[in-house]
């Protein structure tokens, strides 16, 4: 599915048998992920959910359960409503930014086995921050050039420090980043500027503004 093993798909489970009324599961949040990456790359899409043994309307599904949850009235601050679907985190892990003294939550995500789901929170647990990133002591991938850019090879801060500087740019919908940058064409070794966009912080695709 990806030219990167650190960011394939590893074994998933089938969704138990149910009414789609049940819990909001973590295979249903996986599913989440994945609507959100079909825009940019639906083969690489379908065959995660295969993986999972989940159906195109089993993934349309949890993602209007998931936006219902999201716009609900009396709905669940943001960290509680992780903690409720994704279960107690994996590990908690202080950071700071500035002056400010911040929590990282993660949590392990089956599809990509080397990659965790972080929250970072902020000050009073405000969430400032839901994407993907690669588990704390896993190598990331070598990033060189252009040819090393492949969907899911990479996260936001991997390709950023691979390509430094970077400049961070306004998304194109809530869950995307995009990263301004030059990198080494793989074939010549010229230099060429590129935008990188990331769907949940996982590499989606690279353009080219130039053409």
């Amino acid at each position: 599915m990806s030219a990167s093993s650190a960011a394939g798909p590893g074994s998933g489970s089938s969704r138990p048998p149910g009414p789609p009324s049940g819990p909001f599961t973590p295979l249903d949040f996986q599913l989440v992920l994945l609507r959100r990456m079909a825009d940019h790359n639906p083969g690489l899409v379908e065959d995660a959910r295969r993986e999972l043994g989940t159906s195109l309307a089993d993934m349309r599904e949890a993602n209007r359960r998931w936006q219902a949850m999201l716009h609900a009235r009396k709905g669940r601050a943001a960290v509680s409503r992780y903690r409720s679907v994704l279960g107690q985190p994996e590990a908690s892990i202080p950071r700071k930014i500035g002056d400010l003294e911040c929590e990282a939550l993660l949590w392990p995500v089956p599809l990509w086995p080397d990659l965790r789901f972080e929250v970072l929170l902020g000050p009073n647990a405000a969430v400032w921050n839901e994407w993907l990133i690669r588990a704390p002591g896993t190598p990331g991938p070598a990033l060189r050039s252009l040819a090393d850019l492949t969907p899911w090879s990479c996260t936001v801060d991997e390709a950023a420090r691979a390509f430094a500087p970077a400049r961070p740019m306004e998304g194109t919908a809530p869950t995307r980043w995009r990263l301004a940058f030059t990198a080494p064409d793989g074939e010549t070794g010229e230099r060429r500027h590129c935008v990188a966009e990331f769907t949940w912080g996982l590499l989606q695709r690279v353009s080219f503004p130039e053409g």
